[in-house]
Parts: C-alpha cells; sequence; structure tokens
C-alpha cells in the first residue's frame, strides 16, 4: 500500500524546506511528505492524489500567504480529502485568525512560529492528529477504477473485458456516486468521453478499446517470435488443454485469443458436473488455474488479439493477426469456441449493454440488487445463471419456450432451481419486444401455450439460446459444414472423394483438418460434445496428433 500523505504548503521556501525537512525526520518512515508553495499548486496536487487514489492523512498549512490564505486553502482541500486532519501554521499575530478558523472551518490545531525545537513544540501535537486519523482511517482500494453509467454499453465492455481476464477493479456509477462525479471533474473528463478508466499509476484514459486497458495492464499482445512449433487459435478450455500439454511436452507454443481466456465456458458462474470439483468452481476460477498452468510451462498468450487468416506455404502455417503482422508455425489447433446466438426480436440490439445482455455478465450482477432479472433460455448455461443472479436479484424470472427444463438442461441444475424460492420458470413463453429509450424498460412476452401477450417492467435480461461457431474467415481454407463447424477426421471422407486441400497419403487423424497439421478440437468442431470437460479432453489428446504430425515432415 502506497504510504499515506502528509502535505505542508508555504509561500516561503526556505520556512517550507524546514518545515518539510522536519517531518521527513519524523514520519517519512511511515508517510509521504509533499510540499507546495502555493494555495493553488497545492490543490492540483490534490486532484492528482485523488485520481491516483491515494490518501492524506494531515495538512499543514501557513496561514499567511498572498493570493490564497491557510485558512482559504483548507476550505477548498476539505472538499477533496474530508478526512484528512487540518492544523495552521502561524504568528502570533495571526493567532485571532487561527482561533476564528478553528470554529468556522474546523481547523484540528493551530501551531505558533517558531516551532523550534521540533520535539516539543510540533511532533507531539502532529502524533496526537495523525494517531486520531489512522483510528478511523479504511485503506481505498488499490486497483483499477472505473467510472461510467450502468446503461452504458462502453462501460459494459469495459467491466467484463476486465472481470473475464482476472483483473480486480472498482465499478463507480457515475449518477450515484459523489466521488466519481468528482473524480471526472478531476480528470476533466466530459460524461459525453466515460467510461473513465484510474490507473494505479495516476494515468487515465477515456473511452478506451480493449487493447488500450491490455497494454495498461499489461496483457501481452503482440508475439515475441516470428514462429512457433504450434499456434492454437482460441483460449477455452480446448485451448488452454492444448497449450498445457503443448507446452509441457516441449512445443514452444503460443495461444491467441480474442477476448479472455476461458471462452464462453469462463463466463459461467457455477460448474458442478467437472470431475475432480465435488464442490463445483466457476468457468473464472477453472481459467485463472488453467493459465497460471499454462504459463508455468512457458506458453506465450496473446490476448486480446485476432486472427483474420490462414495461409499455407510448404510446410509451414501463417496466421495473419489483426494488427496487421503475421506468426507461422509447424502444427496449429483451431480452438475457436462459439458466440452466443442473438435473438431477432426487435428493440434488443439497440439495447444490447444497456440492459440486455448475452451470457452471464457477472459484471453486471450487483447491479441487479434487489431487482427482477429475466433470463432466456433453458440449457445449463441459462440454469447456472439462474442460480448465480438469485444471489443478487429479488426474483429471477426464467422464460422458457419448451414445455419444460428436462430436454435440455441437466437434473441436477433442475433440482436446485426448483429448490430456490426467489426464481420462477415460465415455459411456452417468448420475448417478442424489448423496450426503452437508452436503456432497457420493459419486455413484451408471448405465452403460446395460452396465448396471452402483455409487457412487463425489466431493466435486465439474459439471453442463452444456444451458439454458433465464428469460422467466416476460414472460408476457402479450412472446410466447414453448412452451420460454420469445423469437419476433422472421418467427418471429411464423403463419398470417396478426394479431400479438397489434402495432400499427403495417409487419412486425417481424428482432430485433423482437410489441412494437413491443423487440427480443430472444441465446440468449434462438428460433432463435438458441448460440455467443459469433453472440450479439455480434445485439446489434451489432440497434441498426441500433432506430435505424430511432426514427426513425420521434420
Amino acid at each position: 500500500m502506497a504510504k499515506p500523505v502528509i502535505i505542508t504548503v508555504d509561500d516561503d521556501p526556505e520556512v517550507l524546506q524546514a518545515v518539510a525537512r522536519d517531518l521527513r525526520q519524523e514520519y517519512g518512515d511511515r508517510f509521504r511528505i509533499i510540499r507546495a508553495e502555493s494555495g493553488a499548486s497545492a490543490l492540483e496536487a490534490l486532484e492528482q492524489l485523488k485520481l491516483r487514489n491515494q490518501s492524506v492523512s494531515l495538512f499543514l498549512v501557513d496561514q499567511r500567504m498572498p493570493q490564497m490564505s491557510g485558512v482559504e486553502f483548507l476550505e477548498q482541500a476539505m472538499s477533496i480529502y474530508p478526512d484528512a486532519k487540518r492544523a495552521l501554521l502561524t504568528a502570533y499575530a495571526d493567532t485571532d485568525a487561527a482561533i476564528r478558523a478553528i470554529n468556522n472551518t474546523k481547523i484540528d490545531y493551530y501551531l505558533m512560529k517558531p516551532w523550534d525545537p521540533p520535539e516539543e513544540r510540533l511532533y507531539p501535537v502532529l502524533d496526537d492528529l495523525l494517531e486520531d486519523w489512522q483510528a478511523t482511517f479504511h485503506p481505498p482500494f488499490e486497483g483499477i477504477r472505473v467510472i461510467g453509467n450502468r446503461w452504458s454499453p462502453h462501460s459494459h465492455q469495459i467491466k467484463d473485458f476486465l472481470a473475464r481476464n482476472q483483473v480486480p477493479y472498482q465499478w463507480l456509477d457515475i449518477e450515484l456516486s459523489e466521488e466519481a462525479q468528482k473524480l471526472v471533474g478531476y480528470a476533466e473528463c466530459d460524461r459525453l468521453q466515460l467510461p473513465l478508466v484510474l490507473f494505479e499509476d495516476g494515468s487515465h484514459l477515456m473511452q478506451p478499446s480493449n487493447l488500450e486497458v491490455a497494454g495498461k495492464i499489461g496483457l501481452r499482445t503482440q508475439a515475441e517470435k516470428p514462429f512457433y512449433d504450434l499456434i492454437i487459435v482460441g483460449g477455452g478450455p480446448a485451448g488452454l488443454a492444448a497449450a498445457v500439454y503443448g507446452a509441457s511436452e516441449g512445443l514452444r507454443t503460443v495461444m491467441i485469443e480474442r477476448e479472455a481466456p476461458g471462452g464462453q465456458a469462463g463466463t459461467s458462474s457455477r460448474i458442478e458436473n467437472y470431475l475432480g470439483f465435488p464442490t463445483g468452481l466457476s468457468g473464472g476460477d477453472l481459467a485463472r488455474r488453467a493459465v497460471t498452468q499454462a504459463r508455468r510451462f512457458g506458453v506465450e498468450i496473446l490476448t486480446p488479439q485476432d486472427v483474420t487468416g490462414i495461409r499455407v506455404e510448404d510446410q509451414y502455417r501463417i496466421v495473419q493477426l489483426g494488427d496487421g503482422s503475421e506468426i507461422s508455425c509447424h502444427a496449429m489447433i483451431l480452438a475457436l469456441g462459439v458466440a452466443w446466438r442473438r435473438l431477432d426480436v426487435p428493440g434488443l440490439d439497440r439495447l444490447t449493454g444497456a440492459g440486455v445482455y448475452y451470457g452471464a455478465a457477472q459484471a453486471e450482477a450487483m447491479s441487479c440488487q434487489g431487482e427482477e432479472v429475466y433470463i432466456i433460455g433453458g440449457a445449463n448455461s441459462a440454469g447456472q445463471a439462474a442460480m448465480y443472479f438469485s444471489k443478487y436479484a429479488h426474483q429471477v424470472t426464467m422464460l422458457v419456450r419448451g414445455e419444460s427444463l428436462t430436454k435440455s438442461m441437466s437434473q441436477y441444475l433442475i433440482d436446485q432451481i426448483a429448490e430456490t424460492p426467489n426464481i420462477a420458470v415460465k415455459t411456452h413463453t417468448a420475448v417478442i419486444e424489448a423496450k426503452g429509450e437508452t436503456s432497457l424498460e420493459a419486455i413484451s412476452i408471448h405465452n403460446s401455450f395460452t396465448g396471452e401477450t402483455r409487457t412487463v417492467p425489466a431493466t435486465s435480461l439474459f439471453i442463452f439460446i444456444g451458439a454458433v461457431p465464428r469460422t467466416d474467415w476460414l472460408e476457402g481454407v479450412v472446410q466447414r459444414d453448412n452451420r460454420g463447424y469445423i469437419l476433422t477426421g472421418p467427418d471429411l471422407q464423403k463419398d470417396g472423394q478426394r479431400i479438397k486441400g489434402w495432400t499427403l497419403e495417409r487419412d486425417p487423424y481424428l482432430l485433423e483438418t482437410n489441412i494437413p497439421g491443423i487440427f480443430a478440437v472444441g465446440d468449434v468442431r462438428q460433432g463435438s460434445v458441448k460440455r467443459v470437460a469433453s472440450g479439455v479432453g480434445e485439446g489434451s489428446i489432440c497434441v498426441q496428433f500433432v506430435h505424430q504430425y511432426l514427426s513425420n515432415v521434420l
């Protein structure tokens, strides 16, 4: 934790130097001493300290200064640091003013000049003030602070990015927090420029992109080398498992993830049927453990970074990255995962990120405290989200098109939902419209069994209606089915026809695509089992096929 600050202000350079010297001698091991030659410069310093989220314990200020007296300075400083102790340095002639300040401005103490010897005339007074301050001092949050509007899609994007990348942050809502409003003023940030992201070093960014935030928090977005033994595209459970096994078996491995390690599974609030975790674990916890394990074996992780294309040159597989650079490899594993399917309903697109969310959006959970949350979907992901939001929301209502949950949800989740009093399941029900100007205000729901349509107030709607692969950029290189899922192994063989792009005499390995040395694992592969354990298994065994491929081409 940064040392709390003692700030001393005096327009006389010799006096200021002497005060600062005595303060450092007695308190420098526990406090940071800052000096200022005027009230105006001291106020500027205070605003910068506030942006850095540093604490000020004591003001020691000369009363007789031009432009701004000590009392005038303290009146303004109190609005920035109201809990700091306040002491005036005065000459004998200013005694009456100091006494008035104690009554009117709540000055804690005044000290007469000169204060020599400080052991008798300075330190005992300041010791009492600092001890009193420390008795009620609560250390500030150390980390990134995000100031924005709950209904801003850009604010949601930044919160979600930080949360999924396991970066602690503090959220300050500009509409609810007086502190946030002051910080926006100190940073000279217009509300139209929100979100404002404040970093520990005192710097800040207005409306930053994920890539800009990644650069500030130390995430790697550029590859260290031009060539690797193995490139893994996608950082979900399958990609992470492949990275761990690849690097642990001696392959120079890089994993490229467009959003955050963990993929869609990383947004899951609770996974309770994963082997070895009898009490379950969150998707974020699984991702954190896997990333730590991968890095321990030397995996290079690029995030956030897009792969925009692939090409093949002899024995080399080359990927083009979103920043225009290229890296190459001998073997590649596509672990792209899938994206949430969008619901085509009037109003949803316009309000996405402003009350309408795809996926669990755990970053929004605390904002739903005491409210009613609506969830669309009836599979495991929707059930896990309902259980998670039931801890915060007053009421969680699941809207399910089918007649029950049994066709698409695991029994353990069905049982938990039935036992949770603030979760209601409405079957045969679909959302047909979302309403609101700048944020979600209401939804229209239709019951296909009764034919009833009604509009209900709603501020938070979370959608889980299946997923689709993001594989359009593979067009013309890697074969896919008509839904975009990647074909591998036996699925490539159709009616004895030659596989497009295949150049070897042997048949493709089980997880190999139509391009030798390019493999696909996890949810993006046609016919895969859409479970975390299955993705981990495929990513693990795929490395064995990579070794077999490399042994024949190198």
